[in-house]
């Protein structure tokens, strides 16, 4: 049986840290393009070389051309600029936009019947263009952010309250920008709410509630914390991981639960917009989109995070895009 293709639209740091997982986890043959001539090429090489230390057979290659895609399942776009200390994810929007209609157009020609997964930012806005332009059915375009928003919120209560973070459950709704929404009513430890275990470390509700913000506000702000720390991009590791797991569940048809930047039609209110929302993903791409009961506040929070997206896909129409 053929091994599954699956194609990097950018040799950055994601896209190297994308391959090497990839191919370790022999997901399938992987091939890198980027428009810089020899880098895809040297960094896949490198890569490939390690296949019999590390075990994997899958083939990794470089290319500077788009035709190399074609035959691709699966298309995950890291192309773009990262972003710089003191630079927000709506900054990147012009240069990144552009970016992202090129690609969108190589894509569409060589791989047209890929499943995509965008990791560039701004991401709503981005993952809005590429659909906009490529004209793919909405169930095969989507964002990488929730999964990896949820990822760090799980993380910081892992630390917080000492347990394994695979025993942590946490999502985190809205786009992905500072109007995220991390549910704290629904984040739990193999059932048992966060909160709880919280008021009872604590014994004072008060002291919970104040430790689970400050959780929530780093969870907001963690992509900011890694570029502040690194000072020469940001994060590689985690984003690239989070697509993996994706892609993962995309090939092997596994129906997953993820948080997912994905096409609503009339879902939590919002019809003709990319949100980040629970979804499934399968085979198809996003098969399901899973609407969770939110409370007043939660809404609110979901409200105001949607209101940020559409502000910055009518930014984007309006430069042209």
């Amino acid at each position: 049986m053929a091994r599954k293709k699956l194609a990097l639209i950018g040799g950055g740091q994601i896209g190297g840290v994308l391959a090497q997982i990839i191919a370790s986890k022999q997901l399938g043959d992987v091939v890198m393009f980027d428009v810089v001539e020899d880098l895809p090429q040297g960094k896949t090489l490198d890569i490939a070389e390690a296949s019999r230390i590390s075990g994997f057979d899958a083939k990794v290659t470089g290319t500077n051309d788009y035709k190399d895609i074609a035959g691709s399942d699966i298309v995950i776009i890291t192309a773009g600029i990262p972003r710089k200390p003191g630079m927000s994810r709506d900054d990147l929007l012009i240069t990144n936009a552009n970016i992202m209609k090129s690609v969108a157009e190589g894509v569409k020609k060589y791989a047209p019947n890929s499943i995509v997964i965008i990791i560039s930012n701004p991401l709503d806005a981005m993952v809005t263009l590429f659909q906009k332009v490529s004209g793919f059915p909405t169930n095969k375009v989507m964002g990488q952010a929730g999964m990896l928003d949820s990822s760090r919120f799980s993380s910081f209560i892992a630390w917080e309250l000492g347990v394994s973070v695979k025993d942590v459950n946490a999502m985190v709704l809205g786009g992905h920008g500072d109007t995220m929404v991390p549910l704290v009513r629904y984040a739990n430890v193999n059932g048992v709410p966060v909160m709880e275990m919280l008021e009872r470390k604590y014994k004072d509700k008060t002291k919970a509630e104040k430790v689970m913000k400050a959780m929530v506000d780093r969870t907001k702000q963690a992509g900011g914390e890694v570029v502040k720390l690194l000072k020469t991009g940001s994060a590689f590791f985690s984003p690239a991981a989070s697509a993996v797991a994706m892609a993962q569940s995309i090939l092997d048809d596994e129906k997953r639960v993820i948080a997912t930047c994905c096409y609503l039609n009339g879902e939590y209110g919002v019809k003709n917009y990319y949100l980040g929302v629970p979804a499934i993903l399968g085979e198809k791409g996003v098969e399901k989109v899973i609407e969770l009961s939110l409370d007043k506040d939660e809404q609110a929070a979901l409200d105001n995070s949607i209101k940020a997206v559409k502000n910055l896909t009518k930014e984007m129409a309006n430069l042209g895009f």
